[in-house]
């Protein structure tokens, strides 16, 4: 197993307090943009947590009031139009394998969106189980506006079934930015939170995720996105499958003896 508690990353923020990662970008004077080695370290790093047994869940932070402003405009989009199609497919693929790493890492990723979270960054918030965000918060998929299709990095396909079809269509299509009060209305934020209760109430969370029972968490994360693509038979019976897996778990055991002692269960992970 991987211990992520020792990761030093050289391109963002880390830190494991307990069994909750937190990852901030580090770049506040531009907004915490990304480069092609950042994509390329978060794409790394959510892959090697499915094999980290000391990390339960995950938080995105933003930094110096800032989430994330997506792709670098100098050391991303420059260097982009100078190149043939290879390279740009090459580059496309990379991007949305962080997406792929994001949903298939087995962690329960909260976003704490805080100011822009544009292009690539609101990506990233679309991606994470959950989204906690202030009234500040300006989400924008805004890839039309620089003369690129709205579909990046699975945008067609995650963000309809968060805020339904016409809503993402519109975002979609224009490029504009969807408030903080409407992301809450659209279902896209869980809830809106005072900036200064953002980090805490983030990390609050995912501290009780990472309480609970870390292999059914992982069960119940691969089924969200696994059923997607399942008609509704497929799903009841690979819900019926996954949860009679769940079943033989010790965990399972110990919530049944606390109950019966009237205590609270301690999870621990088998």
């Amino acid at each position: 197993m991987t211990r992520m508690a020792d990761f030093k990353p050289s391109h963002f923020l880390w830190r494991v307090d307990g069994a909750v990662a937190a990852i901030r970008l580090n770049r506040p004077e531009r907004k915490n943009p990304l480069t092609f080695e950042s994509y390329a370290e978060l794409r790394d790093t959510f892959r090697a947590l499915v094999h980290a047994d000391d990390v339960h869940a995950v938080v995105f932070l933003p930094n110096v009031d800032n989430f994330c402003s997506g792709g670098d405009v100098h050391e991303i989009i420059g260097p982009l139009v100078a190149m043939d199609a290879s390279q740009l497919l090459a580059f496309t693929r990379m991007t949305g394998d962080l997406v792929k790493a994001m949903l298939h890492c087995g962690k329960p990723i909260i976003a704490a969106v805080d100011g822009v979270a544009a292009g690539a960054g609101a990506i990233i918030a679309m991606a994470a189980d959950m989204r906690i965000a202030t009234p500040q918060a300006q989400t924008a998929f805004l890839f039309n506006r620089v003369g690129l299709a709205g579909c990046d990095m699975g945008a067609c396909a995650i963000l309809p079934r968060i805020i339904g079809q016409g809503r993402a269509a519109e975002l979609l299509f224009t490029g504009r930015t969807m408030t903080a009060q409407e992301g809450e209305q659209w279902g896209f934020f869980n809830r809106l939170v005072a900036a200064d209760a953002l980090e805490q109430d983030a990390l609050t969370l995912a501290r009780r995720i990472a309480t609970g029972p870390t292999f059914a968490n992982g069960i119940t994360k691969t089924q969200l996105v696994a059923e997607w693509s399942m008609s509704l038979d497929q799903a009841i019976e690979a819900e019926a499958q996954a949860q009679a897996i769940c079943m033989q778990t010790k965990d399972f055991e110990r919530a049944y003896k606390a109950f019966v002692a009237k205590q609270n269960p301690v999870f621990e992970g088998n």
